[in-house]
Parts: structure tokens; sequence; C-alpha cells
């Protein structure tokens, strides 16, 4: 081969890679805002990237009241393009504020109608229910004679005092599910009374959902106040906790997915919205919890009971967005001498 040759071979080479380059790079970047569960997060990623691998999903992820209120304070200039995994309760919120663009994914016709909001088309589409459970650690309750706990209010016996963790519904949508349904659940004034008689027992308020049932299968404390999500997994993993469903009800709320208004990478943000309704993301959702958007396929988790559904009271999502502030604040107000110090 001779120089000239040689030359216009490597200048047309170098032309190609360089044209090749952004082709390979070409990857949109979806800034998705999450309180789902961290073990949660990378069979999703993996799932929804086997179809869409040329969107990267990069994750803001932290408790629901946190992200919450950090998706408010950027109301104005959204840094989120989807939010995913997040509070229905929080997503009338942020309905509310019309801070949600409305989107009928491909699946909507299989999802159960209560699993998305009322507008047309939905301005959020549900993927699965989590709610409340009492973690109690057995061995703690027999060295230390404990009582044996079948509704909320055994929580407010006097052996209790000090023993108690549940979560701050100010960082976490646990604790907010909580609040709001012994409001639903006992009156207003019951509601309080019964939070001021439990107060008393609770030693701390944890900003995670998770923690309470941590600390309780670890002994810290023989009681935390937690999610059937958590608690099936931390007694799976051997910790000699029993899984109270108090016979009163149990609060719960819907994890939701939706695409924030005036996202620069709209279609990118269809395609995520469409993979959380589809089969294959709720028969991974299924593994995590007991009731999915898709009626159906659940599958019984080991140590949730049958009947979870039937035992989740009534909620009223309008009034638990319409109200999240003024709960918070009174709850805030009354409670807060107990919550760990924010990292």
């Amino acid at each position: 081969m001779n120089l000239k040759r040689l030359a216009t071979c490597i200048a047309v080479s170098g032309f190609s890679l360089a044209a090749a380059l952004p082709a390979l790079a070409e990857k949109t970047v979806l800034n998705v805002y999450t309180a789902l569960e961290t073990d949660q997060l990378k069979a999703y990623q993996e799932s929804f990237n086997k179809t869409n691998p040329d969107i990267e999903l990069k994750w803001t992820r932290d408790s629901t009241g946190i992200i919450t209120a950090k998706l408010l304070a950027e109301k104005n200039k959204p840094v989120a393009d989807v939010i995913m995994g997040v509070a229905v309760s929080s997503m009338v919120v942020f309905d509310r504020e019309n801070m949600l663009q409305g989107y009928a994914p491909v699946n909507l016709k299989a999802i159960n109608p209560r699993f998305r909001a009322v507008a047309n088309p939905p301005t959020w589409v549900g993927m699965d229910v989590w709610g409340a459970a009492v973690c109690y650690n057995v061995a703690e309750m027999q060295k230390l004679g404990l009582p044996r706990i079948e509704s909320w209010k055994d929580l407010l016996k006097p052996e209790f005092k000090g023993k108690v963790v549940m979560p701050n519904p100010n960082s976490s949508g646990t604790g907010f599910l909580d609040v709001t349904a012994w409001l639903q659940m006992f009156g207003e004034k019951g509601g309080w009374d019964y939070m001021d008689k439990l107060h008393e027992n609770v030693a701390v308020y944890t900003h995670s959902g998770s923690k309470p049932c941590v600390m309780a299968g670890a002994g810290e404390f023989p009681v935390g106040i937690s999610f059937e999500y958590r608690a099936n997994t931390v007694r799976a993993k051997g910790a000699p906790i029993d899984i109270i469903f108090p016979k009163e009800g149990l609060g719960w709320d819907i994890e939701a997915t939706a695409i924030v208004k005036g996202t620069p990478h709209f279609e990118a943000a269809k395609k995520l919205a469409d993979w959380t309704s589809s089969l294959e993301a709720n028969q991974l959702y299924a593994k995590n919890f007991a009731v999915v958007a898709i009626p159906g396929i659940a599958t019984r988790l080991k140590y949730v009971p049958n009947d979870y559904e039937k035992r989740l009271v009534k909620n009223d999502f309008e009034w638990m967005g319409e109200n999240r502030g003024v709960v918070l604040a009174e709850w805030q107000k009354r409670y807060s001498t107990k919550s760990e110090p924010k990292k």
C-alpha cells in the first residue's frame, strides 16, 4: 500500500469512527425520583433496560416524606423527569400543584381502575400496595415477659414503655400511612388521643419505614412499627420476629408512577411509564408485595396472610393529600422530641 492510499484509509476510518461515536454515546439520561427500597431497584432497572438499553435511569432515592418535600421545593424548576414508587397520597399533592403530566401507558386497560388517577389520561398509575405491619421480637418478648400483641391498642400497655419504635411521618411514607389510618379509624380526636398515649411508649421515631423492623429483628427494641415487605424480608432472613397485623385494620398506600410536567425527555419518560404498568413489571412487584396493580398475578408472600387485602382500612387518598400538611405539622408539634436526628 502506497503512502497516499494509507493516508486515505486512515482518513476514512477516522471519519467513520468519529461518526459512530455519537451514536454509541447517545443515551437519554432520565432523572427518576423514588422512594422504592434500595434492594428492589436493581431488578426493576435491569428489566426496563432489557427493552430500553438507550435510556439510563439516574435514581434519586430517599424516604417518601423527604422525596415529597424535595419535589415540592423544586416545583418551579423541576429536576426529576419521572416519579416512580412514591405514595399516591403524595401524588395527590403533586396533582393539586399541577406538577404532573397526564399519560395513558400502553397496558392501562389491564390495571385495576382503583390503581390510577381518575383523570383521562391519568396523571399517575399505581404499581403495588404497601401497608402496615408490626415486627415483634419473640426472644425479647419472652425474656422481658411482655404480653402478646393483637391490636394497635395493645401497644398502649404500660409494659411497652420505651420498647416501641415507629417511623416519623414527616420523613416516612409508612409513618404517614400509620398516622392517617389511625385518624380515619379512630376519628380525629380518637386518633390524636391514641397517638398521645402511644408516644409515652415510643423510644424513638426513625426516618425510615424499614428501620423499626430491622431494629426489632436485631433485638435493639422489642417492637417495630413497619410495613409488610420489610417485615417479610427480615423474618425470611431468620430474625426471631412475629409479624403482627393488628385487628382494627392496616394503614396502606399505593406506590405509583407519574411523569413530571415539562420534562425535556417526555418520550423516554413514557417508555418508563409503559414499563411500570407492564405485566413483567407487575410480576416483579408481586415478588415483594401481596397486592399489585394488575389483578390475578400476585403470589402469596411467605409471612403475609392470604387475606391481607381484606385487612386494609378504607382509605381516602384525596383526604390524605389535602390534609397532609396540617397532619404533619400537628404531629411534629406533639411528638418530634423523640425523633432521631436527621443525617
